[in-house]
């Protein structure tokens, strides 16, 4: 059962004393659990080569380090990567920041890259360069790196009632995290996203949306009518920040 922690905290909005839960995420499913076929290919994959119209891409592959720290660098990612190596986070690239140093002793090591397509382009004269995910060259210290395997993951979709959840554990590795609160005031509510990377977030089974650290608003909206009076279910679906153990609603939206 999960112990269910809400800390209440006071603040102030127009001289009227508002309240901002605090939601303890004690629970994790992993992200295999929606894992779809692999593709393997010499070469990485784009979106449009897989067939795949939006969402996340899991790309793959085995590397060999001479050197503590080796530059990795991407012709192109569409429009957003999370790093890893042997499951730890190294960091995020896009397509206008596209190099990153691997720091790992040297050795064989499994290279990751969790890749979201944001959105297409439907306008404009860049609509005919429509591609998404990784594609062209991707080296590692001026070497090319191939034979890989790309795993769609069927994250906004996936029936959360079907998720396997544990109480969590050191694992930096993306995945679903679980949370209850409860709830017995009206009105509209913020989740306030401050601290987590990217992902997708539900209220009890139902989605509400998608957040990005780098975008300046930091909040999500929850309707007053997805409140249940008493016990609530928080689902976040996280690529980057895995150590994130608690979130807050907010009385009003939450910006940089």
């Amino acid at each position: 059962m999960v112990r269910t922690m809400i800390l209440s905290m006071m603040t102030v909005f127009f001289g009227q004393p508002l309240i901002a839960q605090e939601i303890r995420l004690e629970e994790k499913a992993s992200v295999n659990q929606v894992y779809n076929k692999a593709v393997e290919a010499e070469n990485a994959l784009s979106f449009n080569d897989l067939d795949i119209e939006s969402g996340y891409v899991l790309y793959q592959t085995e590397i060999n380090t001479d050197a503590e720290s080796e530059e990795l660098e991407l012709e192109n990612v569409r429009d957003y990567a999370v790093v890893y190596v042997d499951g730890k986070v190294q960091g995020s690239l896009t397509d206008k920041s596209k190099k990153l140093a691997i720091k790992a002793n040297p050795g064989k090591h499994l290279l990751q890259f969790y890749v979201e397509n944001i959105g297409r382009i439907t306008y404009g004269p860049e609509i005919t360069d429509n591609s998404k995910g990784l594609f062209g060259t991707i080296t590692l210290n001026g070497n090319d790196l191939q034979d890989w395997k790309m795993i769609p993951l069927t994250v906004r979709n996936y029936p959360l009632k079907d998720l396997v959840f544990e109480q969590r554990s050191a694992n930096d590795s993306p995945g679903f995290y679980k949370g209850q609160f409860e709830h017995h005031l009206s009105g509209n509510k913020y989740l306030n996203m401050t601290g987590w990377g990217m992902g997708e977030v539900w209220l009890n089974q139902k989605y509400l949306g998608s957040y990005w650290e780098e975008e300046k608003q930091q909040s999500i909206l929850i309707p007053s009518a997805d409140l249940i009076p008493g016990k609530n279910e928080l689902v976040i679906f996280e690529l980057k920040n895995n150590q994130q153990k608690k979130i807050s609603l907010s009385p009003t939206p939450v910006f940089k």
